[in-house]
């Protein structure tokens, strides 16, 4: 077995050296990026990340599940926590190009009543048979702002279009 002497240097787990003078030296935070907001015609399936700002128009109820009894389950840790009911709703939320259907789901539901103003930050667009649905999961977040200075361009809605996934092949 060999030993090393102390003037080697081992790599830590991010795989730099053990010397620091990392991107993050010091202990300071790296600088967030300033949020690029878009608009609602200018989603497209299957992308994410996406700061919006829109007034709620509608909201319906789809979905308004109690929670199952707690003592079918098995273990402490199920136990432990609170059962919430599972809520979703469908909004059609819009801006001044266009509209789309949002999917929010348990807490979100309160935050998006019609009439409110919201700003929907890290959305990201889900399919639901062949049509765009606005989503929210764990990873972003919604806002009730002031109320927003436009008119919502209500005969532009984005879920009204259907989407068929197309396969092609390249011939060489």
């Amino acid at each position: 077995m060999e030993s090393r002497g102390p003037a080697t240097q081992q790599p830590n787990r991010r795989g730099s050296s053990r010397g620091g003078g990392g991107a993050n030296a010091g202990g300071a935070k790296p600088e967030l990026r300033k949020p690029v907001f878009v608009k609602v015609d200018q989603l497209k399936p299957g992308t994410a990340g996406h700061t919006l700002t829109v007034k709620v128009l509608e909201s319906n109820t789809v979905l308004n599940k109690k929670p199952r009894n707690p003592s079918s389950f098995r273990g402490p840790s199920f136990q432990q926590r609170p059962q919430q009911p599972s809520r979703i709703a469908e909004c059609l939320v819009g801006d001044e190009t266009g509209t789309i259907l949002f999917t929010a789901r348990n807490d979100q539901v309160e935050l998006v009543k019609p009439g409110n103003t919201v700003i929907l930050r890290n959305a990201k667009i889900d399919m639901f048979k062949g049509s765009m649905r606005l989503a929210v999961d764990k990873w972003g977040r919604i806002e009730v702002s002031e109320p927003a200075n436009f008119e919502v361009k209500e005969d532009n809605n984005l879920s009204l279009v259907e989407y068929e996934l197309v396969n092609v092949v390249e011939e060489s």
